[in-house]
């Protein structure tokens, strides 16, 4: 019974899921502390866009954002040319395009299987292809280990909040700050809907499995209200880790960790 259950709602999400995002998770505790010292920012566009008939919504900010998933480059075909920030794409810059985050922020990569890591800028919008969630310019993707493999398991972590300021050749930077994500209480959110009565439909069919099934609402300009569905809670990263794969298990492989 419950496999006929678990695949109707897998049915049901997919038709009915109005927005669809990689793994991510949103803390708003800080303890630990990486100067960064960036470029120029620009004025980022939070503007819902569709690509290859999906629509994405860019995220308002970025403290707290870490994802999991592979990570890919891009080289001399598209030096020189214009990103979606406005600037120009220079590959022996350190840089990344991602599909969500807010232009101008900084983010943390690391490869999972080497553990090298590097600091990228967002300036860019990308990649479309399934399972990546990180697209890194040659220089960054050389630091890490990548220019070879072409594709790898990274896990991207944003460093956000401004806590000071700098002095440097170049003038005044400001220092930003990394998120500690290990503990905390965290929900995973299966999906995003536009119609209210589809949201709670899956609401009630996820009471049969789960103990906690919540909906919540986002105000969103262009969209109006948007309706999502949040599965269980846990006090640790790792605990919500092993629910969110479970959901991915069942179906529903976009699902991606909320902290509350």
């Amino acid at each position: 019974m419950k496999k006929y259950l678990v695949l109707g709602l897998f049915v049901l999400f997919s038709f009915t899921a109005c927005s669809r995002e990689s793994s991510y998770i949103k803390d708003v505790r800080r303890t630990s502390k990486n100067i960064i010292l960036p470029e120029t920012d620009r004025h980022p566009s939070f503007r819902p866009y569709v690509v290859n008939g999906e629509k994405y919504y860019p995220l308002p900010e970025s403290d707290g954002f870490v994802q999991f998933g592979k990570a890919s480059w891009y080289g001399k075909k598209f030096h020189g040319h214009t990103t979606s920030s406005g600037e120009k794409y220079n590959m022996y810059a350190k840089s990344a395009a991602h599909k969500t985050l807010p232009m101008g922020t900084y983010v943390r990569v690391l490869n999972l299987d080497n553990k090298k890591d590097i600091i990228v800028r967002i300036n860019d919008r990308g990649p479309f292809v399934k399972g990546r969630i990180i697209d890194l310019s040659y220089a960054a993707a050389r630091k890490i280990g990548l220019v070879n493999a072409g594709v790898v398991r990274v896990k991207i972590e944003a460093l956000g909040k401004k806590v000071g300021e700098v002095k440097t050749k170049q003038g005044i930077k400001p220092v930003v700050e990394a998120e500690d994500l290990n503990t905390g209480v965290f929900t995973i959110q299966i999906g995003a809907f536009k119609n209210k009565n589809n949201a709670f439909m899956l609401l009630s069919r996820l009471k049969v499995i789960f103990d906690y099934v919540q909906v919540t609402t986002q105000h969103n300009k262009d969209e109006g209200t948007i309706y999502k569905v949040w599965v269980s809670k846990s006090n640790t990263l790792l605990k919500a880790e092993e629910i969110e794969k479970k959901l991915e298990a069942m179906g529903f492989e976009q699902a991606f960790i909320v902290s509350l």
